[in-house]
């Protein structure tokens, strides 16, 4: 059901690939609390996913844009605000991809080229991002940035690779944007730590069914859902969360929390 609690606000929802995207949950749930925004990705993703059913589903207009490419971003600030008639009230990058992850290279044995493309891609364009959009004046003040994070940059998931290099930057670029963002023009700015979710990006990374079934077991209320994820999302972009910024906000069913279980400790006793 719901509630308007974006009615009136413009937004920008980056990384919507398909249906099992948290971006697309996002955009789903923000079309029906009232926004109205611009849907953008990488032009090579764009061609890989079905993004334009999306925009048509909820009445948005795609601009593709390559996170990594500061003209790709300029423009995609300059056309989205014409677009949507002023500076936008939301934010979100969910934006990740490593090619060391993807092509089965182990920490131990990095390319080194492949992994300057990981931090670029999954955490150095939040920060392209957010100096194109402050340069261009395209954030509104009050508004809300939110990017999508995990518990591997605090802690070691081997399988995890790179990506979790990358995700430990994206949460510093996050207070360090939030701090300037937040004296500047009270804008806030935090980081979303989810639970392992069967996204496409997720469902890639080796042994994740394993792993997503460990973390159902660790976490008192189960992994949480990617639709979860998106109405957090939303309840960030609204005005019910003014004052929360610089934030790594784990939304993970109580799995950061969770020292052990029963149920995983059965696994591991001998019986008397």
């Amino acid at each position: 059901m719901a509630h308007g609690l974006l009615k009136g606000k413009r937004g920008i929802i980056s990384g919507a690939l398909n249906d099992m995207s948290i971006a697309w949950k996002v955009a789903e749930l923000a079309h029906a609390e009232g926004a109205s925004f611009v849907l953008t990705n990488a032009p090579v993703a764009m061609r890989m996913g079905e993004i334009n059913k999306l925009a048509e589903a909820t009445g948005s207009t795609v601009i593709g844009a390559d996170a990594t490419n500061d003209a790709d971003l300029e423009k995609l600030f300059a056309e989205a605000t014409a677009k949507l008639g002023g500076p936008v009230d939301f934010l979100l990058h969910s934006i990740g991809m490593s090619p060391n992850v993807r092509k089965g290279r182990t920490y131990e044995d990095l390319n080194y080229e492949w992994y300057k493309q990981t931090l670029d891609v999954s955490a150095m364009s939040l920060h392209r991002m957010l100096q194109a959009a402050n340069k261009a004046d395209a954030l509104a003040p009050g508004g809300s940035v939110v990017a999508l994070s995990y518990i591997a940059a605090q802690r070691v998931f081997p399988d995890y690779g790179d990506m979790a290099d990358a995700k430990a930057l994206l949460e510093s670029i996050g207070r360090g944007w939030g701090y300037r963002l937040g004296k500047a023009k009270g804008i806030r700015v935090n980081t979303v730590s989810q639970s392992p979710t069967m996204t496409t990006a997720g469902s890639g990374i080796k042994g994740f069914d394993g792993f997503f079934g460990f973390a159902q077991e660790m976490s008192p209320l189960g992994n949480a859902p990617a639709t979860e994820c998106a109405r957090f999302c939303i309840a960030l972009f609204s005005d019910y969360t003014r004052f929360i910024t610089m934030q790594n906000l784990f939304h993970d069913g109580g799995f950061s929390s969770t020292g052990v279980t029963p149920s995983i400790m059965a696994k591991f006793m001998t019986a008397e």
